[in-house]
């Protein structure tokens, strides 16, 4: 597990832009179960692709897009690892990845980016990506 003085950072990255940190499985079930709107749910990650381009392009997309999710949270894989692994469960067929991107709509998963979509990928292709997302499903 992360230390929290590394991690609370990278949290308040997110938390600074309206994102409602999850830490237990029962926040996870309480925010996605039965949810009615739009849902964004960030798995916030240590890694470089993570501070380079996840957190970055999540934040543009929410400050900039005309259309955005009712709700925002997140989880943060290798601290809050219970309410990480609760989170995944909702992402089925896909595979745990960190970081990652989920939104819902009614409680359905409607768009997912995996890490493989994020490494590599600049912040404002992040942007563009949910951006177009929440134009189609917000």
């Amino acid at each position: 597990m992360y230390p929290e003085q590394l991690v609370i950072p990278m949290k308040g990255e997110l938390s600074s832009v309206g994102f409602k940190d999850l830490t237990t499985p029962q926040e996870v079930d309480a925010a996605i179960k039965d949810s009615k709107g739009t849902l964004l749910v960030v798995v916030n990650s240590v890694c470089g692709c993570a501070a380079g381009a996840a957190r970055p392009g999540v934040k543009e997309a929410v400050n900039s897009s005309p259309k955005k999710p009712d709700q925002l949270t997140a989880v943060f894989a290798g601290f809050d690892t219970e309410a990480t692994a609760q989170a995944r469960k909702y992402f089925a067929p896909y595979p745990p990845s960190s970081p990652c991107v989920a939104l819902f709509k009614d409680g359905k998963l409607v768009h997912f980016l995996e890490r493989h979509h994020i490494e590599g990928r600049s912040a404002a292709m992040i942007s563009d990506n949910l951006k177009m997302a929440f134009e189609e499903f917000c």
